[in-house]
């Protein structure tokens, strides 16, 4: 959804603890969709939700993908908004204490110490709010976002360090695990990731991130993009995935999709 971005910076020039061997013990058997909240956008006043997801394995695996906004936005949005210049693109609708992740791990009967992997899909302001609230887990994201001097955050509000964390890095697609695939799909972000989810009822779901933010952006040609030509690729790419597997595709902020997708306390299985 964000449209202004910053440009590639070298890798640190310092050591990070990482792992690109990252693998889960168990099969995927649920999922669950986080409400980190409501966001309209000035552009064209569309109202979107801002997700994350848990998901679980048959080896008491539980995975976090991405965290919402900062916690001052639940405090005073209108305030973090004026702090972080978010309000040229848009305006909080509503985030409040219990759209943080804690309140949503609670509906899951979850806390975060049960969490032990989180993922960062890419480094937006409405995706990294908490990434340093679950110390004890490692952090799954591409590469491409690591090599940032800090996380992408805002329109050149790069407000936010990288926390001290095991980093373990994409730099390709891969099997995470059973039931867990990962796809880097540079366009949006330099880092973006993508997911599918094999589950046992359900069958597979395609969590897109903001890889296809809505499924109108296809025909918009991911106009406002960090790279277009990429957004178009990868878009085209996961949804000839999508349809190959006949698999529900979870868009990453659409304003159709939104109200009525199932979300936690409910599960996926």
């Amino acid at each position: 959804e964000q449209r202004v971005y910053l440009d590639f910076h070298r890798r640190p020039p310092f050591d990070l603890p990482m792992n690109t061997k990252t693998t889960l013990k168990g099969k995927s058997i649920r999922m669950a969709v986080l409400d980190y909240g409501l966001f309209q956008v000035h552009a064209n006043g569309r109202i979107i939700g801002i997700c994350g997801f848990v998901v679980q394995t048959d080896a008491d695996e539980t995975v976090l993908i991405d965290t919402g906004f900062p916690a001052k936005y639940a405090v005073d949005s209108a305030a973090a908004t004026a702090q972080d210049d978010l309000g040229s693109f848009g305006r909080v609708l509503s985030v409040t204490p219990e759209n943080m992740p804690a309140a949503q791990l609670a509906k899951l009967g979850l806390t975060p110490a049960d969490i032990t992997l989180m993922i960062q899909s890419h480094t937006h302001i409405d995706h990294v709010g908490h990434m340093d609230g679950f110390p004890h887990a490692p952090i799954l994201i591409a590469a491409a976002e690591r090599a940032l001097p800090r996380p992408l955050y805002w329109s050149g509000k790069q407000i936010m360090e990288w926390p001290e964390a095991e980093y373990q890095l994409v730099e390709e697609d891969f099997t995470l695990g059973n039931g867990f695939e990962v796809f880097l799909c540079p366009g949006h972000a330099p880092g973006q990731l993508a997911f599918m989810i094999d589950l046992p009822q359900t069958g597979a779901v395609l969590l897109t991130s903001d890889a296809i933010s809505r499924a109108a952006e296809i025909d918009e040609g991911f106009a406002g993009s960090w790279d277009v030509a990429q957004a178009i690729h990868h878009g085209a790419r996961l949804m000839e995935m999508a349809s190959a597997r006949d698999a529900l595709v979870i868009f990453g902020h659409s304003p159709e999709q939104w109200p009525d997708l199932r979300k936690a306390p409910d599960w996926f299985t």
